[in-house]
């Protein structure tokens, strides 16, 4: 019996021509032995044996390819269904991507033919996903204020990936399960099928009845089912060799023996027809998966032929499959020129981010810059493509290390920030208590400029620590806006009596307008310091309203010119009735610019003054200082009007500063 045996689809046509009894078996390898060359001994024909050992091995290459992906789909015929499944790039798709196509995948009913589909799916995310965790764990590290605080991340992405490999995972192991069950059982009873065909060859037995029996047997084989792949070529080669005895050294029915062989032959010439047009096929791998199912059916569903014709058509079959093995190796060659460009493409793409990670920024906007560069150079490199496998995780860890440096990079500078940022949480929590602290207050006058500034104030502070950003911004916000709406709701109230305090002053201007002087100055200007203490009386009108101010005041002036008063009297009348105004309205920013105008007023007369003092001097020290002429006369006069400005300007001043103290 031939219990190993390395060859395939060439022994299995018979081309050994082994005899029938293991002892022949034995003798013949003793013969083969017994006649090879002394090692050092090198015989004529030698070179050209090497040229055929070679062509062999070529031959060989190409047939084992065919074999071993027959073995695999013959253990689980679901396998042949992969074909129709396209094998993409899944290295340029994104994590959201990959997840919808592994959902697809994992719904399909044949679990085994998406299988290598679902693990390089599942390569292609681990290593996406891994980086992106590594990514988040810098980030946190650069940036946690708790150094017992630990690193955590969830990804709903990931979680939907387990869920959906666990699936697959939970279908696969029942699919093995299921199936190791009959490769044993199916192992068993093909092994009981050869040793039965060893068992036909009885010389003592009627013919009839040996080639019944053989006939069955082979239906037998034919039904008995898939066998472990490793066992697959073994298991075989057997089966034929000894259907190989059984045809040629037993004395059968010669027709009925030529007819069979004829018969064969037919069938495995047409096959040969077919794989001469699949050389000429454009869709290689499709011509290869057709010229495996060939080699199936050559091998286990066709017998043998006559010795005459086993060499030539067995030949004939090699070589149509080695052109077609050569041409899908040309493609394979294809593929790995683009991985080898796709491998060049990845190297400048790390070799640009590997010069961001030493580019010095000085801004944080710079450094959003810097990233949104390095994120698109990210998904470049995962867009890339494949490339060769040798150098896949070599490529893989220059990536990473790169992506790394930049980031140890980019952390140093928020490092360096990080400080400014506690610096700035620390004044903005303060006014944060400062405006909670003033939220309930009913001193709106006294309030609301308080509050205005430390809204300023908020503004000019810089960025905080983002966890914190939200937290505090909306305690501060509530705050303010607590406090206004109070204030809000007060000048609702007040708006009634602002309305009330309109309707008087309206209905007053025309009793003043119709009011005359008497001619005495006493009587006339209590008269009208009268008007304005009742004018005031009347409070507060609308903001919208307050041009009947203005309409005061000229009712005023027009009074005030009537008068015999000095005009500096008259100038401190109007200007103490305007402040007054403006401090009933509690408009303090109005007051101010008073204020500074009055400075700038007294600063502007004294340099005058100033001025033409130093230009007198120049006069007075000529030869002719003794008689003063018209223009010394002139300056002493505008000097004389500028002071009395000056005390004017000064006592209006002192009048506004008067009111603050009260």
């Amino acid at each position: 019996m031939l219990e190993e045996k390395n060859d395939n689809l060439q022994e299995a046509d018979g081309k050994s021509g082994i005899e029938i009894s293991d002892s022949t078996q034995n003798e013949a390898i003793e013969i083969l032995s017994s006649e090879i060359a002394p090692e050092n001994e090198i015989s004529p024909e030698s070179e050209m044996e090497s040229t055929v050992e070679v062509e062999e091995t070529n031959h060989q290459t190409a047939l084992d390819a065919i074999t071993n992906s027959n073995a695999e789909e013959s253990e689980d015929e679901t396998l042949k269904e992969r074909h129709d499944i396209p094998m993409q790039d899944y290295d340029t798709f994104s994590l959201d991507a990959l997840v919808d196509e592994l959902k697809k995948l994992v719904n399909t009913d044949k679990v085994m033919s998406v299988k290598d589909h679902i693990e390089e799916i599942k390569k292609s995310f681990l290593l996406q996903y891994n980086h992106l965790i590594e990514e988040k764990k810098e980030e946190f590290n650069a940036s946690k204020q708790d150094p017992n605080e630990e690193f955590e991340y969830h990804s709903p992405l990931k979680s939907k990936f387990d869920e959906y490999y666990n699936v697959f995972r939970e279908k696969r192991n029942a699919h093995f399960k299921h199936l190791q069950t009959n490769l044993k059982s199916n192992l068993e009873n093909r092994l009981a099928i050869v040793e039965e065909l060893k068992e036909l060859i009885n010389p003592q037995e009627n013919i009839k009845d040996t080639l019944k029996h053989f006939n069955d047997l082979r239906e037998r084989w034919k039904n008995a089912g898939a066998i472990p792949k490793d066992k697959y070529n073994h298991v075989w080669n057997n089966y034929h060799f000894h259907v190989e005895n059984f045809y040629d050294y037993l004395h059968l029915d010669r027709e009925a023996r030529d007819l069979d062989f004829k018969y064969n032959l037919d069938q495995k010439q047409k096959i040969i027809a077919r794989v001469e047009e699949l050389v000429n096929e454009t869709d290689i791998s499709k011509a290869f998966r057709e010229l495996q199912d060939l080699h199936r059916i050559w091998k286990e569903d066709i017998g043998p032929v006559s010795k005459e014709h086993r060499d030539t058509i067995w030949n004939k079959f090699s070589e149509l499959t080695k052109k077609i093995h050569d041409k899908r190796e040309l493609l394979f060659e294809s593929q790995r020129a683009n991985e080898q460009q796709n491998l060049e493409v990845k190297k400048a793409i790390i070799a640009t981010i590997e010069v961001l990670a030493t580019e010095k920024v000085g801004s944080h906007s710079q450094w959003l810059v810097q990233i949104q560069k390095v994120e698109a150079l990210r998904n470049e490199f995962f867009a890339a493509g494949k490339v060769p496998s040798d150098v896949n995780e070599e490529t893989w860890a220059a990536f990473k290390t790169a992506v790394r440096n930049f980031n140890s990079f980019k952390n140093s500078f928020y490092k360096d920030i990080k400080k400014d940022q506690n610096d700035n949480l620390n004044k903005k929590m303060a006014l944060v208590a400062k405006a909670k602290e003033l939220q309930e207050s009913v001193d709106f006058g006294t309030t609301t400029p308080i509050m205005k500034q430390i809204q300023e104030e908020w503004k000019q502070i810089g960025h905080v620590p983002k966890k914190y950003s939200d937290k505090i911004w909306k305690e501060f916000k509530d705050a303010c806006n607590h406090y206004f709406n109070k204030l809000k709701e007060h000048k609702s109230e007040e708006n009634g009596d602002e309305v009330a305090a309109f309707d008087n002053k309206k209905a007053y201007l025309d009793t003043l307008r119709a009011y005359q002087l008497t001619g005495d100055h006493k009587t006339d200007l209590d008269a009208i310091k009268l008007h304005i203490e009742t004018w005031k009386g009347f409070g507060k009108v609308p903001f919208s309203r307050r041009h009947i101010e203005g309409k005061f005041n000229k009712i005023l002036d027009a009074l005030f010119e009537k008068l015999s008063l000095s005009k500096k009297e008259t100038e401190m009348m109007r200007f103490s009735n305007r402040i007054d105004s403006l401090s009933e309205s509690n408009d303090t920013r109005k007051l101010d610019n008073e204020k500074i105008f009055l400075m700038r007023k007294i600063e502007e007369v004294q340099n005058e003054i100033f001025q033409l003092e130093n230009n007198i001097q120049f006069f007075t020290n000529t030869k002719n200082a003794k008689k003063e002429n018209s223009i010394v006369l002139e300056v002493r006069k505008n000097i004389a009007i500028h002071k009395e400005s000056l005390d004017v300007w000064k006592d209006k001043l002192k009048q506004l500063r008067n009111l603050g103290q009260e």
